[in-house]
């Protein structure tokens, strides 16, 4: 199971519109099991100062965790750029997930990184930040993480993505991560 992580909390946003295509892909075009995870439905009163006991965390949150992160194998996160890096409430939520189930939250699983932009950058820095981040809590990142700029131009009026060779490469990255699980998963099950 593959858990796209729509990375940032802001109504109506451009990652949205990408990540829901990524489950589009991923769900009709390579036939492979996908969720998406929008941090921008996360119910009111999931992100407290409690979050960082696990017996105090919200009942929202656990739910989240279960479903979206133990319930995956992998994990592909779209986020934009924030301030040169990505999205606080990543990080947050992040960091939440960390205090329950740990190991099994995080260590081994596959993760691929996609930043959008309106800018020409697409989110270069925000994706080698969250690459150190997932690194650290021993996940595996996929080389090559695809900072994507100027995403906004490639939508058209009904906020789809219209431009085929922007379609084409998504496509050919989830393709790539679909090979990454599988090629690493026999890899490290090796010796």
């Amino acid at each position: 199971m593959i858990s796209i992580i729509c990375g940032t909390n802001r109504p109506n946003s451009l990652t949205r519109v990408y990540a829901e295509q990524f489950l589009q892909l991923f769900k009709e075009e390579l036939e492979v099991e996908a969720q998406m995870l929008s941090l921008e439905d996360f119910p009111e009163g999931t992100i407290h100062p409690g979050m960082y006991e696990a017996e105090k965390q919200s009942k929202h949150l656990s739910e989240l965790q279960d479903q979206y992160m133990l319930g995956a194998d992998a994990f592909l996160i779209v986020m934009p750029e924030y301030n040169g890096s990505f999205p606080g409430i990543l990080k947050t939520f992040i960091d939440a997930c960390s205090i329950r189930e740990y190991k099994n939250t995080f260590t081994g699983k596959k993760v691929a990184l996609f930043g959008v932009s309106s800018g020409r950058a697409g989110n270069l820095r925000g994706i080698d930040h969250l690459t150190g981040v997932m690194n650290h809590v021993g996940s595996v990142v996929m080389p090559k993480a695809i900072p994507y700029g100027q995403s906004n131009k490639f939508l058209d009026e009904e906020r789809k993505i219209s431009d085929k060779a922007t379609l084409e490469m998504m496509e050919g990255y989830a393709k790539q991560f679909v090979n990454f699980i599988a090629s690493y998963s026999h890899t490290s099950s090796v010796g």
